[in-house]
């Protein structure tokens, strides 16, 4: 049996196993299953390997995509200068990490928008901030990272709102938890009278399909899409890495 899986915390609303579950199905792939491990703490992931020797393959998710990297054998170059890990291979008894968000996030993104000429704001610092900036990089899309506090390359919520015009930003992705289930009524912290119907507002949260940082920005005439084609993306990713 191969087994594959998903490590994060938490994981009851996780997308990653029914899709594959799905999958399976669909495929008659019968000598396969996908199991979510849930843990509180990073550390205890090698548990999990020593105890599940049939696994070949897992998908990483909030909150470890960036400390599991110290505990992989290789990463692919990619993924290093991304900075974080969203899929982790098992290959000749060594773990080798992946990224296949910005790939997921790319392709959904392009298919999405009507033209690259975009600045965006980046709501968030962590491991898929990263991989959204990956491929704003890539598309050659200027991008401002927003986050609690500012620093080196980044500004804060409080900046923004004091100093920053959301008119000069057309494209506002949202990396962070905010307004994921159950937390439904949490919302990033911007000036919504600013968003117009000339603003494209992409939200990674993709349960509930319709967040409130999105609901509020179509009620201003914006743009709106959620994570789920990008979770599809990144998902087909995995398995190609898995199976190659």
């Amino acid at each position: 049996m191969k087994n594959f899986g998903l490590i994060g915390y938490p994981l009851k609303h996780s997308f990653s196993k029914s899709y594959f579950e799905k999958k399976f199905n669909n495929l008659n792939i019968k000598d396969s299953s996908y199991t979510n491990f849930e843990i509180k703490n990073i550390e205890d992931f090698m548990d999990i390997i020593s105890n599940n020797s049939s696994i070949i393959g897992l998908n990483v998710t909030i909150p470890y995509k960036e400390s599991v990297m110290k505990l992989l054998d290789e990463i692919d170059e990619e993924a290093l200068e991304i900075g974080s890990v969203n899929v982790i291979k098992f290959q000749n008894k060594k773990l080798k990490g992946f990224n296949t968000d910005y790939l997921g996030f790319q392709k959904s993104l392009i298919e999405w928008l009507p033209d690259l000429n975009f600045s965006a704001l980046v709501l968030g610092s962590g491991g898929s901030s990263n991989a959204v900036c990956y491929s704003l990089k890539k598309l050659k899309i200027p991008y401002k990272i927003v986050s609690r506090f500012s620093g080196v390359s980044k500004i804060s919520y409080d900046e923004l709102l004091k100093n920053e015009d959301l008119i000069n930003y057309k494209l506002i992705i949202n990396t962070t938890p905010l307004g994921m289930y159950p937390n439904i009524d949490s919302i990033p912290n911007l000036n919504y009278d600013q968003l117009t119907s000339n603003h494209y507002i992409f939200d990674l949260v993709y349960n509930p399909e319709e967040t409130k940082l999105l609901s509020t920005s179509k009620s201003k005439g914006s743009k709106i899409k959620n994570g789920y084609d990008m979770l599809v993306n990144q998902a087909e990713l995995s398995w190609e890495i898995w199976n190659k």
